[in-house]
């Protein structure tokens, strides 16, 4: 059940730029995906949280009930108390990125936007923060190295169904019910379960029969996108200008559904 916040707070967030130090807000896990408020230019509501999405997305329905009718736009985009300047916009047909969700699908923060910021992501209980790349503190170690393939950040790693086994760049899918997404039809929603891969090997840490999800579109040059199931067994740190990813052991597990809670509202 949405929980509405105060309009004097959801203006000052609106009002807030790019040039913020730090940013949060409480995000719910839902549907193997990660979902927050946000805002593209002046159209609120739940956006999938994807950081395997080179490109920020849309919803066409969205877009035309706004009054926008090009399918490339240039909008400023507001999510986690943070705001950046014109930013080029892709207007698609999402209707299958909401299939499984309790409310609509606005939109797709993508990695064009969330690697502009030091990104801590928690599952439980969902918080999502976007912090100046120059914020410390940065994590203790060295962390996993992240290479941009595509406009996509990926780390390596190696997956094998038992016969065959393949390596290398994978990207980081907070939006894939698997814990393992291959490459599929762009139109194929990411929930839908695709057999068992017999071994997943990331960070030094071999994990068996990991189920897998085949959909959507990875730029050349990916090998595949490590899911939420996996993922989400972690805090997150994302760090785009030392170009390293933190994976910390989380305290909890996250549920299936989270509900959204108070403080967690379609306001950006």
């Amino acid at each position: 059940m949405r929980h509405p916040i105060p309009v004097l707070v959801l203006s000052l967030l609106a009002a807030s730029s790019g040039r913020a130090v730090a940013g949060t807000t409480a995000c719910w896990f839902e549907n193997g995906a990660v979902v927050a408020p946000a805002a593209i230019g002046g159209v609120s509501g739940d956006f999938v949280i994807d950081l395997s999405a080179p490109r920020t997305l849309l919803h066409e329905t969205a877009a035309q009930t706004a009054g926008f009718s090009d399918t490339a736009l240039s909008l400023p985009v507001s999510v986690a108390g943070q705001r950046t300047a014109a930013t080029a916009v892709t207007v698609r047909d999402l209707d299958y990125r909401s299939v499984g969700f309790s409310t609509p699908i606005t939109g797709v923060i993508g990695a064009d936007v969330l690697d502009r910021y030091l990104m801590i992501l928690d599952f439980a209980p969902c918080r999502l923060q976007l912090r100046s790349r120059d914020a410390p503190p940065r994590p203790a170690g060295r962390g996993l190295k992240v290479t941009m393939v595509g406009g996509t950040p990926t780390v390596l790693a190696a997956a094998s169904d038992g016969l065959r086994g393949v390596s290398g760049p994978f990207a980081l899918d907070t939006a894939s019910a698997g814990g393992v997404r291959a490459r599929g039809a762009a139109d194929a929603p990411r929930q839908k379960p695709a057999g068992t891969l017999r071994g997943l090997s990331l960070d030094g840490v071999l994990r068996q029969n990991v189920p897998a999800v085949v959909a959507g579109e990875l730029p050349d040059g990916v090998v595949g996108a490590i899911g939420a199931t996996v993922l989400s067994a972690y805090r997150l740190i994302f760090d785009p200008k030392a170009s390293r990813l933190w994976l910390t052991p989380a305290l909890a597990a996250p549920q299936t559904i989270q509900e959204k809670g108070p403080g967690v509202s379609a306001g950006p």
